[in-house]
């Protein structure tokens, strides 16, 4: 999730307790890195993410190589005093409103008889950090971020249009007006845009230590459905079905 769920315009390079833990958030908070222990200063933390999400959400979850996505987040987190985000993702619909849990659970474990696989994903085709504030042509809500920017594709659009038909139906506005083309973007930071250290600068060294985080194409390994509704310490994985 970006600052709005389309892009902003900003600063960019190129262009159950078991379940909780099989989603991923253990692996996140267990990662260390050395970059904290390069800083000569304690880093001052943050406040925690304040903007109020809503609704139900479907995320696309990747593929790592040697835990670098997981990583990224961790580092981003630990060099700004940031909340770490609890699952690196990237969004396909967000904020669903007219279904309950079950139906959207149930929804969910129907994907595979018409997603058999999500298409892969090329390298990313840039870098993005910037600040939005809610009430700013384009910005619905306010949040500092970074991310990775993926593109779409056909394949990818077909996905989206069958996902669409899948929770809202084939005849929906919502499918009708979805953003076009999808613009998949992988966000490894968020923080509140007041006074937020994060940076260009920043991003582009936490990304320079992982090279596989642009050098590499990677496949979806899973759709997952979270409940986004409130902060984002609020979070909570609900379910996800997994392509391998």
């Amino acid at each position: 999730m970006s600052s709005t769920e389309d892009d902003a315009p900003g600063s960019i390079l190129s262009e159950s307790s078991a379940f909780n833990s099989a989603c991923g958030s253990d692996s996140v908070k267990a990662h260390s890195t050395k970059i904290q222990e390069e800083c000569k200063t304690e880093v001052p933390q943050r406040e925690n993410l304040q903007w109020e999400f809503s609704g139900l959400t479907i995320w696309v979850e990747l593929e790592e190589f040697g835990n670098d996505l997981t990583k990224a987040i961790q580092d981003m987190a630990e060099i700004h005093g940031t909340e770490v985000i609890p699952q690196g993702h990237m969004t396909a619909i967000y904020g669903m409103d007219h279904l309950c849990v079950e139906e959207a659970k149930k929804r969910l474990r129907s994907v595979p008889n018409k997603i058999r696989a999500w298409p892969k994903f090329k390298k990313p085709v840039g870098v993005v950090q910037d600040v939005a504030v809610a009430g700013n042509p384009g910005q619905v809500c306010s949040i500092a971020w970074a991310q990775l920017t993926l593109s779409s594709d056909p394949a990818h659009e077909e996905a989206m249009d069958l996902l669409y038909d899948i929770f809202y139906g084939p005849s929906s506005e919502k499918k009708a007006s979805r953003d076009r083309p999808w613009t998949p973007h992988y966000s490894i930071g968020y923080d509140n845009p007041e006074g937020t250290p994060m940076t260009l600068g920043a991003t582009l060294e936490v990304i320079s230590k992982l090279p596989t985080l642009t050098t590499c194409e990677r496949h979806a390994k899973a759709l997952s459905l979270w409940s986004t509704e409130g902060k984002m310490g609020d979070w909570e994985c609900l379910d996800r079905i997994n392509f391998f």
